[in-house]
């Protein structure tokens, strides 16, 4: 997308990104229409896609979020460039956690903090 003023539109800290996913990279990076810079799961890893378990996790991504709406909350840039945002479906399933569910991907605790452990296991004792 580009700004009124012809730069690409960076997005800042705690902004909502929103789009459709147009293209999956691997199971934890992925475009959205009308933003320029990748999209990078927050709070997960998965392994690439040449690495063992990469097509899988790359598939499992595709299988949940491609051509979906989708919408993210910016949590931080990285070193590469991408927005890594926290990220949702319509329905309000966050993206990572379901990648997690499937064991496409596995928590990031560095990053994390064990949010999503601690979400499952609220998520298991309520039941």
């Amino acid at each position: 997308m580009i700004a009124a003023s012809g730069l690409p539109r960076i997005a800042t800290a705690d902004e909502r990104i929103e789009g459709t996913v147009v293209r999956i990279v691997d199971g934890d990076t992925f475009y959205l229409s009308g933003v320029d810079a990748r999209i990078r799961l927050w709070g997960v890893d998965a392994p690439e896609r040449g690495a063992p378990g990469g097509a899988e996790a790359t598939r499992a991504l595709a299988e949940i979020a491609a051509d979906r709406r989708i919408s993210c909350k910016h949590v931080d840039t990285d070193r590469y460039g991408r927005i890594v945002g926290q990220c949702f479906l319509p329905s309000g399933e966050d993206v990572a956690a379901l990648m997690i569910g499937r064991g496409a991907a596995r928590e990031h605790f560095r990053y994390s903090s064990g949010y999503y452990s601690v979400h499952s296991l609220i998520t298991r004792t309520e039941r």
